[in-house]
């Protein structure tokens, strides 16, 4: 990575001088880094208010990018919802925007996101079982029938076929008179997590990257409002790294997709406003908070003094949040509700613009309608009776709190460097490195449960012997049944020929290097079904096979 500054190594604090009250044992945070008994300012001593830190809206943005904070407007409360048919998921937005919800965030089936329909073979008994199943523009229309997509903004977790459920969005809301220039929103579109944690990959890198630019390029043209991008570190945390590694793998991708812009020939001050980013929340209190405001930080930094953005939204990090979903535990549900809290609380004192709150009964099934009423009010009781939004970056100078801040900042670099002298986070990928590294992380966490050093409640301590009370969602029988029937009268119904016709020209963009959008548009609104449109990426792209570790 060039003209890196070449931070101190972190401060490798002793593992603590034990009085006579202290408790034995080694202190460390849920990532595994010691922590001291005490901190004072000697560990702050190289800090510079105005460099570090500064005020609340100013560069480096490290106590926030806005300046009134929480005073000024609350969190988001997207929570993400997905399952069944297109019918029911309409029916728990409806519901949760009626408890509350300031916007949606949709959850999409396997199929879905592999780029499958609901009755390929590849997909059969997967319907709606980790999100909602959509096949064509006809699902998509039914998922957003009534909601008030112009007073609300809408987040979607898609990614490989990302640009082919964006475009099936903006389809449906132009059907109903919406103009695609003030449509908000965020897609989430970052294929290069899916490489390194979450493996819902489809395409090989490059033409998956190429695939992202083109959302970015159409977005920035044609969708002012719109987050082409988040940015995602949650998945690589659910996959098991540190919080450390989840900041810089995250910001590492989000550099990669900053240069593939510009390559693209995009002015950074045009597309760099418009990235978003996604980060998880898990149990570890101050040391998530310090990865927030570290995350802020570097990337102002490397926006504005790296890749030249002169406008000051091009260095803010705006970012959602949600709480760590492998932190839940299926023995006593109901304990999560209380982990759900600290997580969340940690997201807000760390300055998320938008918040999602587990369910309680996530480890054994898709929340139930009530689960998911309890994880919105848990946002609600932080928002309006904690006092914790009354002043903007409440934690900010603590001596603890900012040397975790600076030691997460200067083991991200080390991690920046590491992968630039590798040839970039492709090039990474391609090698096994950044798997590794999650791999082992999940490996030290999991044996430190096993063996008791590391106590999860209710799982390897303060057990229980008692049935599990929790109410377990019901999805309708016939739903994929249903699905099935309406995708095979769509495709006896729509115009056959001008189906093909888009699909052909669909195949001669991907050969070429012209925009793919407005080409998926086109076929969209000709009812081609998102598995015809991913064949032919398969086709042209090829399928990508990962490598073994071993």
């Amino acid at each position: 990575m060039k003209d890196l500054p070449r931070l101190p190594k972190a401060d490798q604090a002793p593992e603590g001088e034990r009085d006579n009250g202290e408790r034995q044992g080694t202190f460390t945070t849920t990532s595994g880094r010691p922590v001291r008994r005490v901190y004072d300012p000697a560990d702050v001593s190289d800090l510079d208010y105005e460099r570090d830190l500064a005020a609340p809206g100013d560069y480096p943005y490290t106590r926030g990018v806005h300046a009134t904070g929480y005073r000024g407007r609350l969190w988001t409360t997207r929570m993400f919802a997905g399952f069944g048919s297109a019918e029911e998921t309409n029916a728990r937005f409806r519901y949760l925007l009626s408890q509350g919800n300031s916007g949606l965030s949709i959850a999409f089936d396997l199929p879905t996101l592999y780029g499958y329909d609901t009755d390929a073979p590849e997909a059969y008994g997967e319907f709606g079982k980790c999100g909602v199943g959509v096949s064509s523009l006809a699902d998509m229309e039914t998922l957003l029938d009534g909601l008030p997509l112009g007073e609300i903004t809408t987040s979607m977790t898609i990614n490989s076929p990302a640009a082919i459920i964006w475009a099936m969005y903006i389809a449906a809301a132009e059907k109903r008179g919406a103009s695609r220039r003030t449509l908000a929103g965020t897609l989430q579109n970052d294929i290069l997590k899916e490489f390194i944690a979450q493996k819902e990959y489809i395409f090989p890198p490059e033409p998956s990257m190429r695939l992202v630019v083109d959302t970015i390029e159409f977005g920035t043209r044609e969708m002012p409002r719109w987050n082409t991008i988040s940015i995602s570190g949650y998945h690589i945390r659910e996959a098991g790294s540190t919080a450390v590694q989840e900041l810089a793998f995250t910001l590492a991708d989000g550099f990669e997709y900053v240069r593939w812009c510009q390559e693209r020939g995009l002015d950074v001050d045009e597309f760099a406003p418009r990235l978003s980013f996604f980060f998880n929340c898990h149990n570890d209190f101050f040391e998530e908070v310090a990865k927030f405001r570290a995350a802020r930080r570097i990337w102002a930094r490397e926006m504005k003094e790296r890749f030249g953005a002169k406008n000051e939204r091009s260095h803010w990090m705006r970012f959602h949040t949600q709480t760590a979903g492998v932190s839940l535990t299926a023995q006593q549900p109901e304990v999560n509700l209380i982990r759900t809290a600290v997580q969340a609380l940690a997201a807000v004192m760390g300055g998320t613009q938008s918040l999602h709150t587990n369910s309680m009964d996530e480890a054994l099934a898709l929340p139930s309608e009530k689960a998911a009423m309890l994880a919105l009010r848990t946002q609600q009781v932080i928002a309006h009776e904690s006092g914790v939004a009354n002043t903007v970056d409440p934690m900010g100078g603590s001596y603890f709190l900012e040397a975790l801040t600076k030691q997460s900042e200067e083991e991200a670099y080390s991690y920046f460097h590491k992968i630039e002298d590798m040839g970039g986070v492709v090039a990474a990928i391609e090698g096994g490195y950044l798997q590794r590294e999650i791999a082992d992380a999940a490996f030290r966490y999991q044996r430190e449960i096993d063996t008791g050093e590391r106590v999860i409640v209710g799982v390897n301590d303060y057990v229980m012997d008692e049935p599990i009370e929790v109410p377990i969602l019901q999805m309708d029988p016939e739903g994929e049944a249903r699905q099935i029937a309406r995708l095979n009268e769509l495709r006896r119904e729509r115009d056959g020929h001008e189906a093909a016709r888009c699909l052909k020209l669909l195949e001669s963009a991907c050969r070429d290097s012209e925009n793919v959008m407005p080409y998926l548009l086109d076929a969209v609104n000709a009812y081609c079904t998102l598995g015809e449109m991913c064949d032919v990426m398969r086709e042209v792209f090829g399928v990508y096979q990962e490598d073994s570790l071993v």
